[in-house]
């Protein structure tokens, strides 16, 4: 019997073992839209967050809609990334969930881009909830014919910023303007130089924070600008700044 029990013993280690190794470390919901001019920039994330995923032992649930966000729903997931998907067009009932996952600190936040397009868009009304979150800012304006960029970090202690260059240029951005510097009320990470925008725009904002943090708000949060073209994964200061956001953010 003494062989049987220790053949039964270890195949129990292995099989608690080979779970372990399965079982994901923590969750990750995204949500990007699944058409428009950023689908290609989504696209590629996805990859991306895939591979990123799979080597680290984290897994990943896309939707391309709010129907499903509710509080249960969201208590699955350590991470919420919004991937270009803006903060108008959501049912109630997300909005109201999403609002209580992030003040409660329920999980961690990343947002890209199309993120702070806040205003009265498409006949929906300003959240002003999230207007405050991202520092109190409103959409003004872009740069629709595009223009490279160098982004200058800010804090260079902070885990989001970890490994990257004192700076790093992006080659083709939209580079959104608001009706004000969120540097109030925000911590600011990064901020682009507007004087190296090639080619040059009038459409400038002076102090224009490209990436920030809310530290009032109980889950931990980044917000990062940039995020239009898929090039942006062929940029080695852009991933590192995507991957260490999405493991400070998850607590991990």
């Amino acid at each position: 019997m003494r062989p049987v029990l220790i053949i039964i013993g270890l195949c129990l280690l292995i099989s608690n073992l080979a779970y372990s190794r399965i079982k994901p470390v923590f969750k990750v919901l995204a949500i990007a839209e699944n058409g428009g001019h950023h689908i290609e920039y989504s696209k590629a994330a996805k990859i991306w967050i895939d591979k990123l995923a799979n080597d680290n032992n984290f897994s990943v649930d896309y939707i391309e809609n709010t129907d499903k966000i509710n509080d249960a729903f969201l208590c699955q997931y350590q991470l919420f990334i919004q991937l270009d998907f803006p903060p108008y067009a959501w049912t109630p009932t997300a909005g109201a969930a999403f609002e209580k996952y992030i003040n409660e600190g329920r999980g961690g936040w990343i947002g890209f881009h199309h993120a702070t397009l806040l205003g009265e868009f498409d006949g929906y009304p300003m959240w002003n909830w999230f207007s405050e979150f991202m520092g109190g800012v409103r959409y003004k304006d872009y740069i629709p014919t595009f223009a490279s960029g160098r982004v200058h970090v800010e804090d260079n202690a902070h885990p989001v910023m970890k490994g990257l260059p004192a700076s790093f240029f992006v080659d083709m951005e939209e580079w959104y303007t608001y009706d004000k510097s969120p540097r109030a009320n925000v911590k600011v990470l990064a901020s682009v130089d507007e004087s190296t925008y090639k080619p040059d725009s009038k459409i400038k904002m002076g102090d224009h924070p490209v990436i920030w943090s809310n530290p009032k708000i109980a889950g931990r949060n980044v917000y990062i600008f940039m995020g239009h073209s898929p090039d942006l994964f062929e940029n080695e200061a852009y991933k590192t700044l995507f991957k260490n956001a999405i493991f400070w953010a998850a607590g991990k």
